[in-house]
């Protein structure tokens, strides 16, 4: 097991901003909105020469019992008794506060051993705040500057004799090397983001994926921020879960912390091999769950709709053809695209919604042979032939498949841009058919083949 360091601290006193300078990756958002990390959120680094998990933290406050602020308080003290060390980061330039103090206290009665850093320390504003953190007894304070780097080798310092303790105990394998999951699983660990609209259920069913408590759920819409990625092996295939913040219209996202999360959202989805759109069994398709099933098909990703909280639903079977016949008359661009019924709560479903995901895995990377495909060609011009603008038909020679992820074909033919859209969509559609290729984006590319004579004189 890899070396695993939690950052704790007050809301907005640079957590997020150490946590992205130590990975050297902007993976937490950050922003000046106090508590806008409210998820656990790992990340590997390299730090005096050791690789080990960081694990970024939601700010501690006090708490009223219920509230989303108690279960964010939950996740840091559960990140706390996990880490094998504590970075506690306190604002040098409010100096030390009677929560800063409270929260001292929390994490020495941990027991685990903590380093006190004292951030925005850069220049001098910092230097009274440095001081007085003497007074939380946590031992001597490193003054660093996470926005700017500065000081971040005396952090190393302080942490090399614990690393180099743990190395030597072994215990974190014979080569000492945590893994990233950007490293070494590349092509085998299949890549999986769930989005949807707010309140869907979308962390409650990473949950029940992960087998624990990973992410914050509750009553209340929005609670998500970050896209928090997890790594998790289903059916003996490895998996890279994003959760992601809810997208609502675009009209109606207006503070800067949704701002930020729904673009976290839009690049999870970018990054993503299969979508799982969650939808609410009981407000299904509704214009936003199509706006996102668009965006994702135009993303070129292979997309799943996932029907939640269908333990609420009475007539099932009749309800489960109505919501089949409306998927594939409100998105023709993803016909025959895979629908589940789950209960992320109970768990039940779940089963079927990962056999999904990797049938439509299996789709998107499919591959069909130059040969099948001009056969395919042949006879699809043989049936409808091609309109004749001006009264010259245009001549489809060739087709073949020059990509998957999502598969790609290219037409060479006499005027490719003569060639009206209705029959690059019949095109599609007999694709889709013939190779069976429900479900995922469908790309044709039009190019005028060569004229063999057009170099003779």
């Amino acid at each position: 097991m890899p070396f695993e360091i939690a950052i704790v601290g007050r809301p907005n006193v640079g957590k997020s901003t150490l946590f992205n300078r130590l990975v050297g990756r902007r993976l937490a958002l950050v922003d000046k909105t106090p508590g806008l990390t409210r998820d656990r959120r790992d990340g590997v680094a390299s730090i005096a020469g050791h690789d080990v998990t960081l694990i970024d933290t939601a700010g501690l406050e006090d708490a009223e019992t219920g509230t989303v602020t108690e279960r964010m308080r939950a996740q840091t003290v559960t990140a706390v008794e996990e880490a094998d060390h504590v970075l506690f980061v306190i604002d040098a330039r409010h100096g030390v506060t009677p929560a800063d103090e409270v929260f001292a206290q929390l994490v020495r009665k941990s027991g685990k051993p903590v380093t006190l850093l004292a951030n925005k320390c850069e220049g001098r504003s910092g230097d009274d705040g440095l001081l007085e953190a003497w007074n939380l007894g946590l031992g001597e304070p490193v003054g660093i500057s996470a926005e700017h780097g500065v000081g971040l080798s005396g952090l190393a310092d302080t942490l090399e004799d614990p690393l180099e303790t743990y190395a030597a105990s072994g215990s974190d394998g014979d080569d000492n090397h945590a893994v990233d999951p950007d490293e070494g699983d590349e092509e085998r660990a299949l890549k999986v983001a769930i989005v949807g609209r707010p309140n869907a259920g979308k962390s409650t069913l990473a949950n029940a994926l992960l087998g624990e408590e990973r992410m914050i759920t509750g009553p209340e819409a929005g609670i998500t921020r970050d896209s928090i990625e997890s790594s998790l092996r289903w059916g003996g295939r490895d998996i890279r879960l994003w959760d992601t913040a809810g997208l609502r219209k675009r009209a109606r996202v207006q503070q800067t912390a949704e701002k930020l999360s729904v673009g976290d959202a839009l690049r999870a989805v970018r990054f993503a091999e299969v979508v799982v759109l969650l939808l609410d069994a009981e407000i299904p398709l509704e214009k936003q769950d199509l706006t996102i099933a668009h965006m994702v098909a135009e993303e070129g990703r292979a997309l799943v709709l996932a029907i939640n909280k269908w333990d609420l639903i009475e007539d099932r079977q009749a309800y489960l053809q109505e919501l089949r016949r409306e998927a594939e008359r409100l998105l023709p661009q993803v016909r025959g695209v895979p629908l589940v019924t789950l209960s992320a709560t109970s768990g039940r479903g779940i089963d079927k919604l990962m056999n999904a995901v990797f049938d439509i895995a299996d789709v998107w990377n499919r591959r069909i042979s130059t040969g099948e495909l001009n056969r395919f060609l042949e006879d699809a011009v043989a049936t409808h032939t091609p309109p004749a603008p001006g009264g010259r038909r245009i001549r489809l020679r060739y087709m073949t498949q020059p990509n998957a992820r999502p598969p790609t074909f290219v037409v060479f033919c006499s005027k490719p841009n003569d060639l009206p859209t209705s029959y690059v969509r019949y095109l599609i559609n007999g694709l889709r058919d013939t190779f069976q290729l429900p479900g995922v984006p469908i790309r044709i590319n039009l190019r005028k083949g060569k004229n063999p004579y057009s170099d003779k004189a």
